[in-house]
């Protein structure tokens, strides 16, 4: 706690996509009662296409952009799709502890065209994620960090900045997100230089209408590195991956993107923090919103309920969503650490372990924003245990190398021609339902507070252009977001 109160000045979180603990970090060390990851004798059975076939966990060795794309295609990521993987094929979901039994039923059971039943249960070793696994090694890792529910990208990314999901469990537009953000409490307590959002191509977090206000505080990631070199980094940074191919390959690490992308980004920002006076004042924490599919063996437990009020699927967001990968960097931390609430997570807490809500409850803790945003993050434990060295002493590794992905450029054009997956399209929809300040800069308040009225009271029509794939739909987002911003 001492190290978080008088040391930490800035936290910045970098939220990647749709990997699962196992899938990248699951072989990083033996498993064993101090690091829960692989024994390598984990599987699914298939039941779909034969009686009973095993599919064990595996891994394809290389560093070729085809297996680093595993698993292809993109798996089901619904909260129905995760109820099957977590339950099992024709199990009921429920407050039972579930089997983890569904990866592969769920998997081979998507779309028209025959798919590997081994693709979901794949991992990586260290070697294939260098960067995030000498992070992991480095500095600290937890294996009891969960997904804050069962659900999609959105859900999962609203329950880091808000604490709830907002009663969706699904990425859905229907209505305007209205949860009050993390964010807006640095503003209401006067925090100065309080936070910032660094992003490539569309900031997912603008479907939350608490930050459109703060337009000013939206920028390109390539600002990240300036306002470092300039000391004016926030107290609190979120970086947004690219998540369309465009001028570059996507970065967030979603299946079928190459991971290396994603690996080069998290280098980019260990490197720029650690080049920089701000060093031995940041925690650095990298994480993925939900698994996407992929195969993890732990159970997730129950959890609190943000609110007790159900989504429009019934779920009451009183159970976590399967484990993901969390890395902090920070030279308080110890090399080697692994982050824990307890040996044991009981399947009903307390104690609860870490999940996205433990960024607000550290951000709370750590700069006095108040009390809880809902009884999820009250709940939360913070991050202020994971620093447990007196001094900055742990250095880490001065620059870390990546490997330069090929220039691909037909790999590349191929990408931008593909049909838009379906976290890319509610991107797109996003954008299309963002206010055009530009239109009424002077006036931006009321242009603002009109629009989600409308759109809250469904006055307002919103059409989202019939654009199909990444080459048609960035121009337009781009120009949308710029418009937003007042950019042009």
């Amino acid at each position: 706690m001492a190290v978080l109160d008088e040391h930490i000045e800035h936290i910045i979180v970098l939220m990647l996509e749709n990997r699962s603990f196992d899938c990248l970090l699951g072989q990083l060390h033996p498993a064993s009662p101090a690091f829960h990851g692989l024994s390598g004798q984990e599987s699914n059975l298939l039941n779909i296409r034969s009686a009973e076939q095993s599919i064990g966990v595996w891994n394809n060795p290389g560093m070729d952009p085809a297996t680093l794309s595993i698993p292809t295609p993109d798996p089901g990521e619904t909260w129905d799709d995760m109820n099957v993987q977590l339950f099992g094929f024709g199990g009921t979901a429920g407050l039972q502890v579930p089997p983890m039994s569904g990866f592969v039923d769920n998997y081979v059971s998507q779309g028209r065209t025959p798919r590997s039943p081994q693709a979901p249960m794949h991992y990586f070793t260290p070697d294939q994620v260098p960067v995030l696994s000498e992070l992991a090694n480095a500095f600290a890792i937890s294996d009891q960090w969960f997904a804050s529910a069962p659900c999609q990208t959105w859900p999962n990314r609203f329950f880091l900045h808000t604490g709830t999901a907002g009663h969706y469990a699904n990425n859905r537009l229907f209505r305007p997100h209205e949860m009050p953000t993390i964010f807006t409490r640095f503003n209401q307590h006067d925090i100065a230089n309080g936070w910032k959002v660094y992003f490539h191509d569309m900031p997912q977090c603008l479907a939350l209408t608490d930050l459109w206000p703060y337009r000013d505080q939206f920028y390109f990631y390539e600002r990240f590195a300036e306002d470092i070199a300039g000391g004016t980094l926030p107290s609190y940074t979120f970086i947004e991956p690219r998540y369309f191919p465009d001028a570059d390959f996507p970065s967030d690490m979603h299946p079928p993107h190459d991971i290396t992308f994603g690996e080069r980004l998290i280098a980019d920002v260990y490197n720029t923090l650690r080049a920089s006076p701000y060093w031995e004042k940041t925690l650095l924490i990298i994480t993925f919103d939900e698994h996407g599919g992929c195969y993890d063996h732990m159970p997730p437990p129950l959890a609190i309920s943000p609110d007790g009020e159900p989504s429009h699927e019934g779920f009451t967001f009183n159970r976590y969503g399967v484990r993901v990968p969390a890395v902090l960097v920070s030279p308080y931390i110890q090399a080697g650490t692994v982050l824990r609430v307890s040996d044991v997570v009981p399947h009903q807490g307390p104690p609860y372990p870490f999940d996205h809500t433990s960024v607000i409850a550290t951000l709370r803790e750590r700069f006095a924003l108040g009390g809880p945003l809902t009884h999820r993050d009250g709940a939360a434990p913070h991050l202020g245990t994971v620093f447990n060295l007196s001094e900055p002493s742990n250095s880490g590794p001065e620059h870390l190398m990546v490997t330069a992905p090929e220039q691909d450029a037909e790999r590349l054009e191929a990408d931008q021609h593909r049909l838009l997956s379906d976290f890319q399209k509610s991107l797109h929809a996003l954008a299309a339902h963002l206010p055009s300040i530009i239109d009424d800069v002077n006036h931006a308040e009321q242009t603002i507070t009109a629009h989600v009225t409308a759109w809250r009271d469904g006055t307002q029509r919103v059409d989202v252009p019939d654009h199909r794939t990444p080459l048609e739909a960035v121009p337009y987002i781009k120009e949308r977001v710029r418009r937003f911003l007042n950019w042009i």
